[in-house]
């Protein structure tokens, strides 16, 4: 292997997010395990360790649908932007509270079965000829492979040596995780549900994570449209005022890529959209020190020349602007990495 191991660098931001999730977590499992059992119909029992099944299962449920609304909700209101920046350690501890679910079922239903546990998992689980009869274990087994395949290559380490196309390839296998997952629970927890609660929870979660993507795709749907061509090949990009002070401006191209300007106090900078990590959107993430900073992972790129700051060695493409009048013209031809190109500065008149 030519790609070395990292560890994984802990900052501040990382900690705090980490302890707020395993915090509230932890909240969830403790209300839930208060609370459910005061739920159930009158006359009927639930056990401690169904009652932990139960609340294991759906907390993953949970979490897995926040951990796929987070994007569309970054894409449409840049303040979800913090919740993106960590999402891996969001899915690692998804994985974590999926397995908790899995070993629960596992030791309360087949301990003392004469076959393996994970035999017994699948074969005491058979069709019926009937909706209620049909095997859900199979679901959720395969629901949770695909978690633990996830999550042992979140670092890193995985995506330099898949490379980014392969790698996201990999993880956008997630979607066909939770359509498992609420297979899992369609045709096994639901098929007995004793009140409006669960199904209200999986497709209400499920509906609300549909509706927020197709919003955001809608959005970014009427911004993908390829900006006018002007004489000599320059894109007409805007006006001076649609670029917000510290905040970027995405510029789709006619060749589908797209470039991302920035104002600094009274100057304008373009670079690519796409960070050179793992294509994260660089037009939403922010500037500081003069450096534009990723909105998935932190990466940073210097406005004047594409470059991140040492001793690291991502580069993204720079671009040429001019002005006439109000308006933004942008040269679509990238300059090669690492090429500085002055800022343009703003004339007074028109700041």
């Amino acid at each position: 292997m030519s790609v070395a191991y990292r560890p994984v660098g802990w900052t501040r931001s990382k900690i705090v997010y980490d302890a707020a999730l395993l915090a509230g977590v932890a909240l969830y499992l403790v209300a839930f395990m208060r609370l459910a059992p005061g739920a159930r119909p009158a006359g009927t029992l639930l056990d401690a360790q169904s009652l932990a099944i139960k609340a294991f299962g759906s907390c993953a449920f949970l979490l897995l649908t926040m951990v796929l609304m987070i994007g569309p909700l970054a894409r449409l209101d840049q303040r979800f932007l913090p919740l993106l920046y960590n999402r891996r350690h969001f899915g690692v501890i998804t994985c974590a509270v999926a397995a908790s679910h899995a070993m629960a079922v596992i030791d309360w239903y087949f301990a003392y079965s004469p076959l393996s546990p994970w035999v017994a998992l699948l074969a005491t689980d058979t069709a019926s000829g009937e909706l209620r009869g049909l095997p859900f274990i199979p679901f959720g087994v395969l629901a949770f492979l695909i978690l633990l395949v996830l999550a042992a290559t979140s670092h890193d380490f995985w995506l330099a040596f898949l490379g980014p196309p392969v790698w996201k390839a990999i993880h956008m296998s997630l979607y066909g995780a939770y359509g498992l997952v609420v297979l899992h629970i369609a045709f096994g927890v639901l098929q007995d549900a004793r009140n409006a609660g669960l199904p209200l929870l999986v497709f209400g979660g499920a509906g609300a994570l549909i509706a927020l993507h197709l919003a955001a795709a809608w959005r970014e749907r009427r911004r993908d449209q390829p900006m006018a061509v002007k004489a000599e090949g320059w894109v007409a990009a805007g006006l001076i005022r649609d670029v917000p002070s510290g905040r970027g401006l995405v510029v789709p191209l006619a060749d589908g890529s797209s470039v991302a300007i920035f104002r600094e106090n009274d100057s304008l900078a373009a670079i690519s959209n796409l960070c050179a990590h793992q294509n994260g959107p660089l037009g939403e993430g922010r500037l500081r020190d003069g450096c534009v900073i990723c909105p998935w992972h932190g990466y940073e790129y210097r406005l004047r020349d594409g470059c991140a700051p040492a001793p690291f060695t991502e580069r993204v493409a720079t671009y040429q602007l001019r002005l006439e009048g109000e308006a933004i013209l942008l040269d679509p031809r990238p300059n090669p990495l690492g090429t500085a190109v002055e800022p343009l500065s703003i004339p007074g008149d028109r700041r």
